[in-house]
């Protein structure tokens, strides 16, 4: 089959093939972007897969995150199926154990459809959420009722599986989407995302600040000029 001739799936499918070669550079500047990044305060960080993905999709994040400092957790549930009362009890089972065992706000990172369930998270536990970051995600069906927590989306303009349009937050105060460059597949691994990631973590609470991408992740994470 020519490329003129694929289906918009077998194209998604073949620009996403990009996450595997993408987690082998992630391998080669791993240890530069853990020397640049802040470190962590110690806070507890809920990381939660997209569709179809479990707690190993998440392993190269959750290792980067304890690297920088960070008490980071999986989700526990298996591969992500969707909704249901076992993902919503779960998810509030675990953070009120994260609760318990720092005496404080938990941060949430949900990748894709991971970031939904991190929205709907926050909104039942507000005061327990420090911060949110969301990776690929299609927010659009959820910008409504966001929830009052620091909210940051990181999108990709060449994501084959969520519009990227899909994945911008509408105006608000601590409200902000940040484009990197790279698939969907690779975002758990993105050096983009995990930069913006370790950035927004690192905030104080109660002191959110738009994010400014560093000099030096500049390749990762394009600028306006060059969007």
């Amino acid at each position: 089959m020519s490329t003129t001739e694929r289906g918009p799936w077998q194209l998604a499918v073949a620009r996403e093939a990009r996450a595997a070669p993408e987690l082998a550079a992630f391998i080669t500047v791993v240890a530069p972007l853990l020397a640049r990044s802040p470190r962590g305060d110690g806070h507890h960080v809920i990381v939660l897969p997209g569709l179809g993905g479990g707690d190993t999709s998440t392993a190269p994040l959750r290792w980067f995150l304890d690297r920088l400092g960070y008490r980071s957790h999986g989700w526990g549930l298996g591969t992500n199926r969707g909704f249901g009362r076992q993902v919503t009890a779960g998810l509030d089972d675990l953070l009120a154990r994260c609760w318990r065992e720092s005496g404080g706000p938990v941060s949430l990172v949900g990748w894709s459809l991971g970031g939904i369930h991190a929205v709907g998270l926050a909104r039942r536990r507000t005061g327990a959420i420090r911060d949110l970051v969301t990776l690929g995600s299609p927010l659009s069906g959820v910008s409504g009722p966001l929830p009052a927590v620091p909210m940051t989306s990181v999108y990709s303009r060449s994501d084959a599986i969520v519009p990227w349009s899909t994945s911008l937050l509408p105006t608000g105060l601590r409200r902000e989407s940040v484009q990197v460059r790279g698939s969907h597949l690779g975002l758990g691994h993105n050096p983009g995302a995990l930069v913006v990631v370790a950035d927004r973590l690192a905030q104080a609470v109660d002191e959110w600040r738009p994010f400014a991408a560093p000099r030096w992740a500049r390749r990762w994470i394009p600028g306006p000029a060059d969007a």
